[in-house]
């Protein structure tokens, strides 16, 4: 059982990389643009901006993978009888790993393939560092995974799952202090104008 400090250890690390990611990004993207309208575009922005997108969607996949975030169909699951949801999920994530263990091989061979080379427009930069997200990130979908997969089997074995859209819109809901409710505070508006008419 993946301790709770751990798993929220790992949320963590994949929230601080993926948003210094997308931070750096931005502040390519702002520099590209300054210096291309200054007329001496930057020749490696698209060769690093296209890697960095790259990166920012496998930390993200993996950061959504351990939040139960990516397309699911727990409505089909929950609409089979309790006895076939534990072996329907148990197929599901077997897919899951197999899928994400054969691309983890296949990102180390293209590694190996890829020895020796460097990017274009940064000679000193080695095509093997900015590649190994490949197998990086199929190994971080995985532990993402690992660490999930006691509450999806308590869910399959229990009432069933529930969608991830809906559970975050109820927490949402249920954080939120009644009296600053739209609903509610048009309500209470509705009450202290009639008040007044009286």
């Amino acid at each position: 059982m993946v301790s709770h400090k751990l798993r929220r250890g790992f949320e963590s690390l994949l929230e601080i990389i993926t948003a210094l990611i997308v931070a750096s990004l931005t502040a390519l993207i702002v520099m590209g643009t300054i210096y291309r309208y200054m007329g001496s575009a930057l020749s490696w922005y698209d060769e690093v901006a296209s890697i960095g997108l790259v990166w920012m969607t496998y930390f993200g996949s993996a950061l959504a993978a351990l939040k139960g975030a990516h397309i699911g169909f727990p409505g089909l699951v929950n609409a089979m009888p309790p006895r076939w949801r534990v072996p329907v999920t148990i197929f599901a994530e077997a897919c899951v790993f197999f899928f994400f263990g054969l691309l983890a091989y296949a990102g180390w061979q293209v590694l190996v393939i890829l020895e020796g080379m460097t990017l274009v427009s940064l000679p000193d930069v080695p095509v093997q560092l900015t590649q190994s997200i490949i197998p990086l990130g199929a190994i971080l979908f995985m532990l993402a995974e690992a660490m999930r997969l006691p509450e999806v089997m308590a869910a399959a074995r229990g009432a069933g799952f529930v969608d991830h859209e809906i559970q975050e819109a109820l927490g949402d809901i249920s954080n939120t202090p009644l009296e600053q409710d739209d609903a509610s505070v048009a309500s209470a508006s509705h009450r202290n104008h009639r008040r007044g008419d009286a």
